[in-house]
């Protein structure tokens, strides 16, 4: 039996998250179908994370298990023959039987897009969080600095799947502004449910002067969900780079 890795992109705007659902349409499940078609086979995706209904992700990776002989080079072009536009599959590799897209991932990037401007862009709807107030992205820049570093992140979670700790590590955070777009780029070795989100947010309530940018840490110290910023609409969420590596699999994508 044949592990096959697939990276994809895709829009997160008509899906109900990644993980395949009974009565919502969701990008593991329409993947999960193309994938069938292709081998003749029920197929289970394994995603490298449960992105939310409405993110989106320009890598993500993924694995199914197959007998199926088709060549690993030829498995993107045959799903994505059964795929709709907003879902593409990108590459395809035979990984080791271990290989697991979610426990095999070692760093996640997410990048939100905030477009800061007094009127709105049609051609960011769903792409970037418009916001029309004035944001000081170096303000921001000094409550990111606040999350780096190995934290209790659970002041930035949102209640939903139950984890062992709310412990993880951020390695980076930098938040810059290009004309009208600011970006807030994050990488972690894992993220909470809504973390990404609740911590734009949080810089986000810092630019506004709701709290000094240094209080973050204090924030983080005490724990409080409802002393951090809101959780950011979806739309303006990407996941952005992933990086594997184990005693048989070294890559990274994005």
């Amino acid at each position: 039996m044949r592990n096959i890795a697939l990276t994809l992109q895709y829009l997160g705007t008509a899906y109900h998250g990644w993980q395949v659902q009974k009565t919502q349409v969701t990008v593991g499940q329409t993947l999960e179908q193309a994938a069938a078609a292709v081998v003749g086979h029920p197929v289970h995706m394994i995603g490298c994370g449960r992105t939310d209904a409405g993110v989106h992700a320009k890598v993500y990776v993924a694995n199914f298990r197959t007998d199926a002989r088709i060549p690993a080079e030829r498995i993107p072009y045959a799903i994505n023959t059964h795929l709709p536009e907003d879902i593409v599959v990108t590459g395809a590799r035979d990984v080791h039987e271990g290989f697991n897209a979610i426990g095999s991932c070692v760093r996640k990037e997410y990048t939100y897009l905030i477009y800061n401007s007094p009127i709105r862009d049609p051609f960011y709807v769903n792409r970037a969080w418009f916001y029309p107030k004035h944001l000081d992205e170096s303000v921001m820049q000094r409550a990111a600095d606040c999350f780096v570093g190995t934290h209790d992140f659970a002041a930035v979670r949102s209640v939903g799947t139950e984890v062992r700790s709310t412990v993880r590590t951020v390695y980076y955070y930098n938040v810059v502004r290009d004309g009208r777009l600011i970006e807030l780029k994050v990488c972690a070795n894992g993220f909470l449910y809504n973390m990404a989100r609740a911590m734009a947010g949080t810089c986000v309530y810092a630019a506004e002067g709701k709290f000094p940018p240094e209080q973050v840490s204090r924030i983080l110290l005490d724990g409080c969900r409802t002393a951090a910023g809101p959780t950011v609409p979806p739309g303006g969420l990407y996941m952005t780079q992933l990086w594997y590596e184990d005693q048989e699999e070294k890559f990274h994508v994005g």
